[in-house]
């Protein structure tokens, strides 16, 4: 849409009525609109007749010509994304496929984040809790292997770090059914 169609529509207008206001022929109106630059008189002429500066018809963008009684401020709020909590809880799930693979335990999680367009806190929370878990889960090992207690103390360290990561998923699995919130969950994300 070119400069002056949108600030003739915006001051409600149609190019008959410009043209009678400005003494500007409805045909050079039309050309203008249609790509034609003003230029001399026919600009300083239309930005007259509008009643605003000259630039504001040579510029990219039009700017908003506010009414002279009504001038209000307005901002745009970014388009929420809706919150989908099937495909949150398909993404928490995900990461049980991948318990015993730490790593692929946060990037399936994070690339189906990406891919069902679910970037909200929910699934943040989510990653975070898979990262911590990730982090912690070596270093409850080791600290058990220099404990030296033994082959099978170090046997069923392993079987609880992987059950007990079994337990957060499947319990944040049932409290998003329930509630549409996380059971566990940081007081910070990772991501």
């Amino acid at each position: 849409m070119s400069k002056l169609k949108a600030i003739r529509e915006q001051k409600n207008l149609t190019q008959e009525e410009l043209s009678e206001k400005s003494k500007i022929s409805v045909r050079t109106i039309q050309r203008i609109e249609a790509g034609t630059e003003p230029k001399g008189y026919t600009l300083r002429t239309l930005a007259q007749a509008l009643e605003i500066e000259e630039s504001a018809l040579l510029q990219d963008t039009p700017q908003e010509i506010p009414e002279a009684d009504e001038v209000e401020t307005r901002v745009e709020e970014p388009i929420p994304i809706p919150v989908n909590y099937s495909y949150i809880k398909i993404i928490n799930l995900s990461s049980l496929l991948f318990t015993l693979l730490p790593p692929l335990n946060i990037l399936v999680p994070l690339l189906l984040m990406f891919t069902m367009k679910q970037r909200n806190s929910l699934v943040k929370q989510i990653i975070s809790v898979q990262i911590m878990w990730t982090v912690m889960a070596p270093v409850i090992f080791m600290l058990g292997i220099f404990l030296k207690l033994g082959k099978q103390f170090t046997l069923i360290l392993m079987i609880i770090i992987v059950l007990s990561n079994i337990f957060i998923i499947l319990r944040n699995a049932s409290e998003i059914d329930r509630n549409k919130k996380l059971y566990f969950r940081l007081k910070f994300s990772m991501i």
